[in-house]
């Protein structure tokens, strides 16, 4: 089997033992648990368990959108959370127990929440958790007064929840904000230590800048004095990473280029780290010293390491202005004038929400495709377990809403993980209880250690978190009367059928990532070809910020559809080649642009500006070309002749008689011209030839 032939043994293999390390923060784990477990237990001590279980659900619903962010941000979108629960669990009390009317408001709840995915992960929490509380509700129809009184219990949970998650915003204001520019700091100092060509050899670090922008300069961005500072140094940490990258494609005088990339990574680490726990960045300081020792020594008579002195240079001031603002200060006019003249860059903006909702009201638009496919699954598992008269009949629809994501390959792995985790938290809860002692409040322990075992392990491996959660909901339920020890081949029926709803539901109506995988790559071309043609233009401000981060969140969004198309069976293995062989080209092809943006930066003198400029916009329209015939799939047309340009270019830089701009300038461009026509290479391959030109007739 060629090593890009899709294998489902091997794609479920891999789910079931790939572990990622847990991310969720241990406060965050205590805080959400005690959401849970504290009202149960104040309901069981004042002798009203049924309210204590109604805010113990609905904190439990709501957990997952206790997501890092600022405190702005946390508080809208548990404020959405809470507000759903409450809605869908008022929906579903007041007409579940009438078939027609359930159905539709499910087939509704389906849609509208499958729908929002266009708006993030966050948000799309959001639509699954009210699916969910809607089908379990829908169990338990009651009267008008009662269902009122079940709902605003939902309610009061997620609030609760929302109280916990924002307690500290009084006494750590700047808490995530300071956390993002820590993950920043030190994914640059691992790109630093590593010596790597680009930060998509340390993944946390694309993610951590996207985060990081939205974080400072987003709609939910807070406003102070010590914002100024981070937003300095947000711009810094830009111009740190475009340094690192240059030198790293620079390849000269190994052993200074070693040394001194070891000093600057100390410095970042120091300040990652005061900038994590909030203390004044002394050991920054203490190590920027020792970086500009390593500085005078290195480049001592300017002849030792030449194209590095001033890449080196321009580093070493960067990250003494990275040390100085770790500092807090804020307080500086200059700082606030950076900040003010500071935006989201474009390519992070969002529309507005109706804007967004018309946009993808189409059949061609995934998440469509998703919301059909949700309404109509979510509706289907419903009327089953109502047709069956299964007993637990809500875990069959509510594991259709759970399993069920946009892609082919989630969709797998949820479901699979799905059963096994069910089954293994069955078991589980079962041993757990029989050595248990019988009472409330044990049984009460035992549901907060597995309930914090869920949320710490939800991002590791989902089908241990799913064991955990089972045994959480499963003994949730005993203080409601359900005997835990009964019906577990029901949940089990019913978790194995949900999942395979789900996957049906996929399968009738699929949308594979393969017929969207150029689409994703011409973008990224296409954004590559517009960071190039910002270079080109005189004015070194100009748009570069915003057509960097363009480039960026479109390579992240081209990975990210290559691995979906690698989980995907029946993927031909000719198109996964090609797509990996433009993804890792274009990435040298985004490096080699940064290093020639850093370097036209730190030139104090550029010689032959006007023919680099016209060498460089030349680039872009071959790369934007390449792009237009991989999304229109029609023959590559002939391109510039980029290597005479060069040839030229290097010629009339040779007679202004700058020897180190022309060896850093000559090096880049030959790189350059490499980058593009090697691209062009790949894309020939996979396109038809031109049409050969038919003689007129004699």
């Amino acid at each position: 089997m060629p090593p890009s032939a899709y294998s489902l043994r091997a794609h479920a293999l891999e789910s079931l033992t790939a572990i990622k390390r847990p991310d969720v923060p241990w406060r965050v784990v205590l805080r959400n648990t005690a959401a849970v477990v504290l009202p149960l237990g104040a309901g069981l001590a004042l002798g009203h368990p049924q309210i204590g279980l109604g805010v113990a659900a609905g904190a439990l619903d709501t957990m997952f959108s206790d997501q890092p962010g600022p405190y702005r941000q946390r508080l809208r979108q548990l404020l959405l959370a809470s507000l759903a629960a409450g809605l869908a669990a008022l929906v579903g009390f007041l007409i579940g127990g009438q078939l027609l009317p359930i159905l539709l408001a499910t087939a509704a709840c389906g849609f509208f929440g499958g729908l929002l995915v266009v708006f993030g992960t966050d948000t799309a929490r959001v639509g699954m958790t009210s699916m969910i509380l809607l089908v379990i509700t829908a169990s338990t129809p009651a009267a008008p007064s009662h269902a009122l009184g079940g709902a605003a219990l939902i309610f009061a949970g997620g609030m609760l929840l929302t109280a916990f998650s924002l307690a500290a915003w009084p006494l750590q204001r700047y808490w995530p904000e300071r956390v993002e520019l820590a993950r920043v700091y030190a994914g640059l100092a691992t790109l630093a230590r590593e010596q790597a060509h680009d930060d998509a050899a340390v993944p946390a670090l694309t993610e951590a800048m996207t985060t990081l922008q939205q974080t400072l300069l987003g709609r939910h961005r807070a406003h102070g004095r010590a914002m100024e500072a981070f937003g300095v140094l947000l711009e810094l940490a830009e111009r740190i990473r475009l340094e690192l990258t240059a030198m790293s494609e620079l390849h000269a005088d190994p052993a200074i280029h070693a040394m001194f990339r070891d000093d600057a990574a100390r410095v970042l680490a120091a300040i990652a780290e005061a900038l994590q726990q909030g203390d004044p960045p002394e050991q920054a300081d203490r190590a920027l010293q020792t970086l500009r020792a390593s500085e005078r020594t290195l480049l001592d008579g300017g002849q030792r390491a030449p194209g590095l002195a001033a890449h080196i240079h321009a580093l070493a001031g960067q990250l003494a202005a990275a040390v100085r603002n770790a500092d807090w200060a804020g307080s500086r006019g200059e700082l606030r004038a950076s900040a003010a003249e500071t935006r989201l860059p474009t390519s992070l903006r969002s529309s507005s929400t109706w804007a967004t909702l018309r946009a993808n009201l189409t059949p061609r638009s995934v998440a469509f495709r998703h919301a059909v496919r949700m309404a109509v699954c979510l509706s289907a598992a419903l009327w089953i377990s109502r047709l069956l008269q299964l007993p637990h009949g809500y875990w069959l629809p509510m594991t259709a809403a759970i399993v069920l994501r946009p892609d082919f390959a989630a969709t797998f792995n949820f479901g699979l993980l799905r059963v096994l985790g069910t089954v293994l938290g069955l078991v589980l809860t079962t041993v757990l209880l029989h050595i248990t002692p019988d009472e409330p409040w044990a049984h009460l322990a035992l549901m907060a250690l597995l309930c914090m075992a869920f949320r710490y392990l939800a991002g590791a491996h989902y089908g241990i978190a799913v064991a955990a959660l089972t045994g959480t909901v499963v003994i949730l339920l005993s203080f409601e009367g359900v005997n835990p020890g009964l019906a577990v081949s029901d949940r089990v029926l019913n978790t194995a059928l949900g999942c395979g709803m789900a996957l049906l539901a996929y399968v009738a109506w699929p949308t594979w990532e393969r017929g969207r995988a150029r689409a994703a790559l011409a973008v990224m071309l296409d954004a590559y070809a517009s960071y190039l043609r910002a270079l080109a233009q005189a004015d070194r401000g100009g748009n570069r910020n915003d057509t960097r981060t363009a480039a960026r969140t479109a390579r992240t969004n081209a990975q990210a559809s290559i691995d979906r198309m690698r989980t995907e069976p029946a993927t031909p293995p000719e198109l996964l080649a090609l797509a990996r062989a433009l993804f890792a080209n274009g990435n040298r092809l985004a490096r080699t642009a940064m290093a020639l943006e850093a370097t036209l930066d730190d030139l104090a003198t550029l010689p032959a500006a006007d023919a680099i400029s016209r060498f460089v916009e030349h680039n872009a329209d071959a790369v934007q070309a390449i792009a237009t015939a991989l999304r229109e799939q029609q023959p590559l047309g002939a391109l510039p002749g980029l290597r005479a340009m060069q040839r030229e270019l290097v010629t009339s830089m040779q007679e202004v008689g700058d020897h180190t701009a022309f060896e850093l300038l000559a090096r880049l461009s030959d790189r350059l011209v490499d980058n593009v026509d090697t691209l062009a290479h790949v894309t020939k391959r996979s396109l038809p030839e031109p049409a050969a030109a038919v003689p007129p007739p004699a």
